[in-house]
């Protein structure tokens, strides 16, 4: 039945409109009780009254009688309920709403953190994946639970609210309707009861719920919406210009916990000046193996800072101040943000604090220092470095002890033989400086150091000063010289340890920076999608030395694991597995990252990031981190490799898209060609099969037996000629499609010759066919019913081509232990050179005058063509060449693999 056109265009509709992203909006207030719930109930009933499927997929339990009777004819989505110490909490139910799939989701707390259990740690996750499956969301939210604005809130409440989105959550979102009350008119909602209970509302009116407050609140609600505006403005800039800015905002990053204000507030005037937005970490030998909990707490600070839209850069360096100034000039920051250092200059010689390094460095570029009152972070801070300096004397071992005391032996043998030759006493003393030097290069405790530093002094004195072998000095210089030798002794060996940790960052970084480049130029080689990917596992095990594992998707777009590389002591059952599988099926349906170390489902032994260009994910790979986390500025290593793999699989991609067009194109040229010689050859013999037909049923026509015996015999040679045609049409039509099943089994070469003779036209009598006699039994791989086709096509032209009487040899040999070749060899006219080359091509064919063939069935030219491409798909090879072994005519030669003779079977 045929389709409706309408039916289609729907169809069609229905198809873009499920590939869009979904829509957000977000109800917005500058406190509870403002009526944001009240209103997305509303707005959920006007849309139901237009013919919306809208459905409730989590409103929060108020006992506020209006918004509860709003729930009243609206759909509800079963809550997720969730036992926790001995409490069941209710939760949204992200996989039921999903799998209703309605139109509009309403969805209460935007900023909710969600129980231990579910999919997302974060309520907006949740409706993050509901917009990739194209539902819309309504929802709601305070100005508190901004992230950039936490701070400002915490200074005016004095109260520190934990559940925060990124303002990229509330920016992006399609609408915010700002649903505003006057401060007074909901304090008096708030002594009425319509918000909270009695004793809760006196205890709010107390505390946040003051007046004050309210109107600070509500002052930067209407700030942050109206900055919303103004940002969707500038993106679209007026008329045809585009909004541009100069300005750009650095932050630096630490693992302080202060460090989070200070990122918030780079994020603020980022987007006060419509500027953009860095944060800067610098790698020092002394931060570079920090605490558990710094580590912690500086990936979380740099969480918090892509969150809120900042660009991650990580530089190397011992001077801080100076890696942050050069960066800030090479990357034209216009503002630097930075915290308070608690370092103050107390004299004229006293240490210079960071800000005064910083302004110094960067005198043009302007400085913001965020104040913040000392924390016993800072205190902490002190007593672990005061902790680890004394334990670093502590420890030490003792393979660094042996070297230390082999280098003061060698450094004394070389001190005596300069004693013994009379060397002077300074050149003494630089022979144990130097092996100081060497101590520190080769040890990996300070305490190393400052113990040659002491012992070189002592035994100095002891063998090189007199009174000799004693510990006293007559000269009064002596011990200036002693304490010389000793700050300079340990100065230089403190030096060399701190160039010795600096050479290892150098490696270390670039080793990463190697692995980069490697990377870009063997993907660059890969031949094809499988490459690619080997390659890339291999270079992410080369910088991680973690297990690597990629899910690649089938046709139906289900993920399967299938390349591995594991380090020792993993086992495939760790990432084989439905659990495993779940998180890399999400990842590579939402195109974000999941698994450990992330908010999206914590629990699996990876971190799962999606192998993407653009918007198309072509794979993803699960990096282990059951042992450790990956450092800071190996993530974006990590991501830059991913990407570049990326990259090639979509080049891959559009390449074999490329090949396979033009197969199409090269497929409809045949079908073309095969229409048009179809259209032009195949009209004459069968104008004259007609002709003759209506010669023989005509009735008032008299014909003698033998007049009536030619034209059945044109009719047989005509029929006999399109039977032919048409058999080549669908075979060559076959090979072409890939549709012909060749089954290859051993075949007696002999018995195969034997059977093509039989086939062969009627014409054949009238020349003489000779099969040459083959005495050893030959066997070779072959699909014989194709092969008899080859056979009898290449004998059937050389009928065709070759004046009647010819002479027509057909034979065979094994002239290696691989191959046989099957020859068919006559003695006509030949074929020219330049006809040789091209005798094999589809619809070329060469016409002899003298050929016994009328003009009027002469060959479309897909004989020869058939014939190559089955001896192709055998793996063989075929030819022409003259036959000078008669003098004239031509030879057709193909060859087919051997199978050897088992003659114990």
């Amino acid at each position: 039945m045929r389709s409706n056109p309408e039916d289609i265009l729907k169809k069609i509709k229905y198809e873009e409109d499920a590939k869009k992203p979904g829509k957000l909006k977000i109800f917005f207030g500058y406190a509870a009780g403002v009526g944001k719930t009240y209103a997305m109930l509303k707005a959920a009933h006007e849309l139901k009254n237009q013919g919306v499927d809208v459905v409730v997929g989590y409103v929060e339990p108020h006992t506020r009688p209006e918004t509860t009777a709003l729930l009243d004819g609206l759909e509800q989505i079963e809550n997720l309920e969730i036992k926790y110490k001995g409490i069941v909490l209710r939760e949204f139910n992200l996989d039921e709403t999903i799998k209703r799939n309605p139109e509009v989701v309403l969805v209460d707390e935007l900023a909710h953190t969600n129980a231990e259990g579910c999919r997302h740690i974060k309520r907006y996750q949740d409706i993050e994946e509901l917009l990739n499956d194209g539902i819309d969301v309504y929802t709601t939210i305070n100005v508190q639970h901004i992230e950039s604005l936490n701070d400002i809130v915490n200074s005016i409440t004095g109260i520190a609210v934990h559940e925060r989105i990124p303002d990229r959550v509330f920016d992006n979102a399609n609408q915010v309707e700002l649903v505003d009350i006057e401060p007074e008119e909901l304090v008096e909602r708030l002594n009425h009861g319509k918000i909270y209970k009695k004793e809760s509302a006196e205890r709010a009116l107390n505390n946040f719920f003051t007046l004050e407050n309210l109107r600070a609140l509500r002052a930067i609600a209407l700030r942050r919406t109206a900055d919303r505006i103004n940002k969707i403005s500038e993106k679209f800039g007026v008329g045809e210009g585009y909004y541009f800015t100069e300005e750009h905002i650095l932050v630096c990053l630490s693992s302080s916990p202060s460090n989070a204000k200070i990122i918030r507030t780079g994020a603020r005037m980022a987007t006060a000046f419509n500027g953009k937005f860095t944060a800067i970490y610098v790698e020092t030998d002394q931060n570079v193996d920090l605490e558990t909990e710094d580590r912690l707490r500086l990936k979380s600070n740099m969480k918090l800072a892509e969150q809120l839209g900042a660009k991650i850069e990580i530089v190397s360096g011992e001077d801080i101040a100076f890696q942050i100034a050069e960066f800030a000039k090479l990357m034209h920051i216009s503002k630097i943000v930075m915290g308070r250092s608690s370092t103050k200059r107390t004299g004229t010689f006293s240490k210079a604090s960071f800000a005064d390094k910083l302004i110094a460095y960067a005198p043009n570029i302007d400085i913001y220092i965020i104040p913040d009152r000392k924390s016993e972070y800072k205190k902490k801070i002190k007593e672990e470095k005061e902790k680890d300096n004394n334990t670093n004397f502590e420890i030490i071992s003792l393979k660094d002890v042996l070297k230390t005391l082999l280098i003061l032996l060698v450094a004394t043998l070389i001190g005596f033989g300069f004693y013994s030759f009379g060397i002077r006493e300074a050149n003494i003393i630089t022979v144990y400086i130097l092996g100081v030097l060497f101590t520190s290069t080769v040890t990996n405790s300070i305490l190393c150091c400052v113990m040659s530093s002491l012992f070189s002094v002592l035994i100095f004195n002891f063998l090189f000063t007199e009174p000799l072998y004693t510990f006293n000095a007559y000269a009064s210089d002596y011990p200036i010289t002693f304490l010389t030798m000793f700050i300079a002794a340990l100065l230089t060996g403190s030096l060399a340890s701190k160039i010795k940790k600096q050479a290892q960052i150098a490696v270390q970084s670039a080793y990463r920076t190697n692995v980069l480049l490697e990377t870009n130029q063997i993907i660059q080689q890969a031949k094809n999608s499988d490459d690619i990917i080997k390659f890339t596992v291999k270079q992410l095990r080369k910088l991680l030395n973690k297990s690597i594992v990629y899910y690649s998707p089938d046709d139906k777009k289900n993920l399967r694991p299938h390349i591995y590389s594991l380090v020792d002591g993993d086992k495939r059952e760790d990432y084989d597995n439905h659990k495993e599988s779940a998180v890399a099926q999400w990842v590579f349906k939402n195109n974000k990252r999941a698994g450990k170390s992330t908010n999206t489902l914590q629990g699996s032994n990876c971190i799962y990031l999606a192998v993407r260009s653009r918007e198309q994910v072509y794979g993803v790979i699960g990096i282990s981190l059951k042992d450790s986390d990956m450092e800071a500025s190996e993530n974006d290593l990590v991501l830059s490799i991913i990407g570049e793999c990326g990259l090639a699989l979509e080049k891959d991609l559009f390449s074999r898209k490329k090949e396979e067009e033009t197969m199409k194109a090269e497929k409809e040229e045949l079908r073309a060609n095969l229409l048009r010689s179809i259209s032009h050859d195949l009209r004459t013999p069968l104008t004259s099969i007609l002709g003759n037909a209506g010669v023989l049923i005509d009735e008032n026509i008299v014909l003698s037996e033998d007049k009536k015996k030619n034209l059945y015999s044109d009719i047989y040679d005509d029929s006999m000629w399109l039977l032919e045609i048409v058999e080549n049409i669908l075979a060559v039509t076959k090979i072409e499609d890939n549709s012909m099943n060749i089954k290859l089994v051993p075949e007696v070469v002999e018995e195969v010759i034997d059977e093509s003779l039989r086939h062969l036209s009627r014409k054949s009598k009238e020349h003489k066919i000779v099969k040459k006699p083959i005495e050893d039994v030959i066997l070779a791989k072959m699909d014989s019913r194709l092969i008899i086709q080859v056979i009898v096509n290449i004998v059937d032209n050389a009928i065709k081509y070759t004046p009647a009487g010819s002479k027509i040899v057909i034979s065979a040999e094994k002239k290696d232990k691989d191959y046989v070749t099957i020859k068919i060899s006559d003695n006509g006219e030949g074929i020219a050179d330049q006809s040789k080359e091209k005798i094999f091509d589809m619809f070329y064919s060469t016409h002899n005058k003298d050929s016994n063939i009328a003009d009027s069935r002469r060959g479309l030219g897909l004989g020869l063509a058939l014939c190559k491409s089955i001896i192709n798909a055998h793996g063989g090879e075929i030819g022409v060449c003259d036959n000078e072994e008669e003098g004239r005519g031509s030879v057709f030669y193909f060859t087919l693999k051997a199978q050897e003779v088992n003659l114990y079977e």
